[in-house]
């Protein structure tokens, strides 16, 4: 298993990806634009060649507050869950994140979402319990 960092240029890497590692299927401009935005981080997990988990996350930067990592993704393809994978994947993302001046990170989930709840309750770096929030999407 090989857990590394994706950089504008390494598309090639996500051509194979195993099932439900992602909620849809990965456009070419779409991942080029993700990965040239500044501010803008995926790790992903490979298992001979094939992405068997990712995660992502934005640099969130405020005039009145430390600079956030915001945990936008974290999936794992089910065939490769329960063997750490997500775990390795945020340590890396937590380490790019202190690289990069933040001074906390942040992710949201379902409430149903056991298995990340649990995961995310596990972290030493965790601050008290969970939050509740109200969610609102827009179309634009």
């Amino acid at each position: 298993m090989e857990i590394r960092r994706l950089y504008p240029g390494d598309d090639a890497l996500v051509k194979r990806i195993a099932e439900d590692v992602l909620d849809e299927p990965v456009r070419a401009d779409r991942l080029a634009a993700y990965l040239a935005s500044p501010g803008h981080l995926m790790i992903v997990a490979l298992a001979d060649g094939v992405v068997v988990g990712q995660c992502a996350a934005i640099i969130h930067r405020h005039p009145d507050k430390v600079t956030e990592l915001y945990i936008d993704e974290v999936g794992v393809s089910p065939a490769f869950q329960r063997h750490g994978i997500a775990r390795k994947m945020l340590d890396a993302m937590f380490a790019l994140g202190r690289e990069q001046g933040c001074g906390e990170a942040w992710v949201g989930t379902e409430p149903d979402n056991v298995p990340g709840g649990a995961l995310y309750e596990s972290r030493e770096e965790v601050h008290g319990p969970a939050e509740s929030f109200v969610m609102y999407v827009y179309e634009l």
